[in-house]
């Protein structure tokens, strides 16, 4: 199945912006991701606490406010990721090396997934630069093949803990159950939903229609607020933007914290340790 291009439609929960809207069949037709894992699992953390954060798109100094005021603790916590950790911000580089960190979990974003299109020569860099990706232009090749090689060892879908206790963690959005899920045999146009699909959050599908899906926490779509549309819970509040933010949540519960970038380095971020 191909993915179309999702109609102009701004919700009332969207932040409208151009990036929203742009139509990727050109990317679709040029690149098809290869993943060494579609779907890792996770036990239940019976230890801490399990956190989300939106798409960090290199604004780590954010993240530093936001694991400070959650008082984060790496020996009993984990953060999980919904992708989109480079483009746009001014730290990418700092954001891919937080996949270094024991405690962080990220699944595969569509940036992420441009940047090892580039690396791999089946994209030109101009139309990652394009899409946010400029950051990359100092970047030699053999540097960006490191990142990419990196970067395709994440899965699509990270699932945590089992029954009442499950949780999911996947980019875009999914159509499907837990058990399809579970399942990871992802034909190329459920893949290309779980990095670019926008139909959910842009009111082109009905949550209704969702059956037998755990809580599912999304991003790329940028939303002005925190919200859960069926199973699917989108945190992406575009902290890259003027006016958007950093989110992060704590996994089943309702709480959830968030920071513009500005605020965050007003108030020092940029000299917090990462834990």
């Amino acid at each position: 199945m191909q993915l179309g291009c999702a109609a102009r439609v701004k919700n009332s929960h969207t932040i409208d912006t151009a990036h929203t809207h742009v139509c990727h069949r050109t990317y679709h037709r040029e690149m098809e991701p290869t993943l060494v894992t579609t779907v890792q699992h996770h036990p239940a953390n019976r230890v801490g606490r399990d956190f989300v954060i939106g798409d960090l798109h290199g604004c780590v100094d954010a993240l530093r406010y936001l694991l400070r005021e959650v008082v984060f603790d790496p020996a009993r916590d984990r953060l999980f990721s919904v992708g989109d950790l480079v483009d746009r911000g001014m730290q990418s580089e700092a954001a891919l090396a937080l996949l270094d960190k024991p405690w962080f979990y990220a699944v595969l974003g569509n940036h992420e997934d441009t940047l090892c299109g580039v690396a791999e020569g089946r994209l030109r860099r101009k139309w990652w630069y394009d899409i946010g990706g400029s950051w990359g232009e100092s970047l030699s090749d053999e540097r960006l093949r490191d990142y990419a090689h990196r970067l395709r060892l994440l899965p699509l879908v990270r699932v945590v803990g089992s029954g009442s206790e499950r949780f999911n963690i996947l980019h875009a959005e999914f159509f499907g159950t837990d058990a399809d899920l579970d399942r990871g045999e992802f034909s190329s146009g459920v893949r290309q939903r779980l990095l670019w699909g926008r139909d959910l959050a842009l009111g082109n599908h009905k949550p209704s229609k969702q059956r037998d899906l755990s809580t599912t926490y999304c991003g790329h779509t940028p939303v002005r607020k925190v919200v859960q549309l069926g199973a699917q819970m989108f945190i992406d509040t575009g902290a890259f933007g003027p006016g958007g933010k950093l989110t992060i949540v704590e996994a089943l519960t309702e709480r959830h914290w968030s920071v513009s970038v500005d605020i965050a380095r007003a108030e020092g971020a940029a000299a917090f340790a990462l834990p």
